[in-house]
């Protein structure tokens, strides 16, 4: 300390010399010893004190500390308050605020649907309600984006809100008094028979809730006769280990070993299972793609490993590098990688990197794009020496660089055109069905009293894709009807899936969308109902690795 009170005290004693002469300061500055810490600290205090113009010191040390964390991985970060609470509150498994989905519509909110017991379901909020104001500030009939709405709709728990409200059949404006609450931010998708004896659960994050919104679908799907299972972590980008730990360690035994981290400040750690898990009987399908991450590719690499099932579709991202967060009293906070995740088999899925070079690491999906990895297993490249086996049965897996599936499945751009592209870009499919649920809700409640009527007879008429049209027509999307007539099969049923989902639940729309347009779910589904397949492949491994 008292070296560094040394240094800034010099820093008045040199000023003159600043203004005068360049070439003596750094002799003057090798006459005592000082960290590089103490450097840091004496660079900016110098900044802050003779720059000629006026500075932003919090910026500048902000963006010091990201330029160091530049220089080490591609996932040691620096978050400033705000973007550390939105980073963590969908992790926390819940934010305060009044609980709806919604949905922006021609400078209009729409409520879609309402939290089951949440603070707006309690005060009598429907779906299909338009909110108008919130504590006095206009939502509807102005420019507003979402990050404005959460900001005027979330806060702190037991803060109050008044919204007005209107409703359709309801002349005057209503008022509502709601007091904020918390909502739970799910992490299970959906879940769901996908035939009498296989359940689908999809896990879109792990989050501290997430162990115990698998355990309901589990015990939900067991009373409906699940006997197998396809867990969906496509698109999952990870999350919080000890959830990973929790979820893979239900299909394993007492003793298996889940995964290990390893860095040179926290040791070796081995994060085994305590106890049997509730269910290690029945055939298991993970389904990943090139965005499961982190702790999606440890849960398909501890049941892949310890051969408990089988892992389906596209080579994971390949992050195993694990962050420990370092928060500061302002809220803001360091993610500092302190380890690296290895799975049971002792491999390690990080793929490379150079530290510093964060553009190209950006870049590796586009990589991997022209290198023909999303369309040919033989196109997945793995270094020779990185070779492991797994625990049981001795199949061949590689570290270096992701999850390598048991089954690959290419992507399939069957019904992609560019005017499908257009109308995605524009938002035409999430208007279009907000519209028509707010215009049908009651008679499609009628006709397809539940879910399931729902997906068995409902179908996406002509009347429906005229409209769209026409809607793509006025935003600029003109109709092309050879590409028209090649996306439709997608086209109508994302537009069913939109319409269920806002109808009835968000499950329906996995339920309804999946079947046509995931190749990688209708082969975990081919897959898990082929026994004798299944079998061989948990035995042998795939022929084409």
């Amino acid at each position: 300390m008292k070296r560094f009170l040394k240094s800034i005290c010099m820093a008045a004693a040199m000023a003159a010399t600043f203004t005068t002469h360049a070439a003596p300061q750094g002799d003057m500055l090798n006459r005592f010893e000082m960290s590089q810490g103490q450097k840091l600290q004496y660079a900016e205090k110098i900044i802050e004190s003779y720059y000629v113009d006026t500075v932003n010191t919090n910026k500048i040390v902000e963006d010091a500390i990201v330029a160091m964390l530049k220089n080490l991985d591609p996932h040691s970060s620096y978050s400033n308050p705000q973007e550390t609470k939105e980073l963590t509150e969908p992790l926390d498994g819940n934010f305060s605020g009044i609980g709806i989905q919604f949905n922006m519509l021609n400078d209009t909110l729409y409520v879609i649907q309402t939290t089951s017991g949440g603070p707006s379901e309690k005060v009598g909020i429907m779906p299909g309600d338009r909110i108008l104001v919130a504590n006095d500030s206009l939502i509807s009939g102005v420019k507003s984006t979402n990050k404005r709405i959460l900001g005027l709709l979330r806060g702190p728990k037991g803060t109050p809100v008044e919204l007005k409200v209107l409703r359709k059949g309801v002349q005057a404006p209503m008022t509502f008094n709601i007091i904020r609450d918390d909502i739970p931010i799910y992490s299970v998708d959906a879940a769901y028979m996908a035939d009498p004896q296989t359940g689908f659960i999809r896990i879109s994050r792990f989050a501290e809730s997430t162990d115990e919104e698998f355990e309901k679908a589990l015990n939900d799907l067991r009373s409906q006769g699940m006997k197998n299972l396809i867990l969906d972590l496509e698109d999952n980008g990870g999350g919080y280990l000890g959830s990973a730990y929790e979820l893979a360690s239900r299909f394993l035994s007492k003793g298996d070993v889940v995964v290990s981290t390893n860095g040179p400040a926290t040791g070796e750690t081995i994060f085994d299972v305590k106890r049997n898990g509730d269910f290690r009987d029945g055939r298991v399908v993970v389904t990943v793609n090139s965005y499961s991450a982190s702790a999606s590719e440890i849960t398909a690499g501890a049941i892949q490993d310890n051969d408990r099932g089988l892992v389906v579709g596209r080579r994971t991202f390949g992050k195993g590098l694990v962050q420990r967060p370092f928060p500061f009293p302002d809220g803001s906070m360091i993610r500092l990688t302190v380890s690296k995740y290895y799975t049971p088999s002792g491999r390690c899925i990080q793929k490379p990197y150079t530290p510093g070079e964060e553009e190209d690491y950006a870049l590796d999906m586009l990589h991997r794009y022209e290198a023909g990895e999303f369309t040919s297993a033989d196109s997945v490249h793995f270094d020779p020496s990185l070779r492991y086996s797994t625990i049981r049965n001795k199949r061949t897996v590689y570290g270096g660089g992701g999850i390598m599936p048991d089954v690959f499945v290419p992507s399939d751009t069957t019904y992609y055109s560019a005017y499908y592209r257009d109308l995605l870009a524009k938002g035409i499919f999430n208007r279009l069905a907000v519209t028509y649920v707010d215009e049908n809700r009651a008679q499609l409640k009628s006709q397809y009293p539940t879910a399931d009527d729902y997906v068995d007879r409902f179908n996406v008429g002509q009347d429906i894709i005229d409209r769209m049209v026409e809607m793509g027509v006025r935003d600029s999307v003109p109709l092309n009807e050879e590409q028209l007539q090649r996306s439709l099969p997608m086209i109508k049923a994302i537009l069913k899936g939109l319409i269920g989902s806002d109808t009835y639940d968000r499950t329906l729309y996995y339920k309804v969308v999946y079947p046509v347009l995931n190749p990688i779910y209708r082969e975990a589904l081919n897959l898990i109902n082929d026994p004798e397949r299944y079998d061989k492949l948990l035995k042998e491994g795939s022929k084409s690795k």
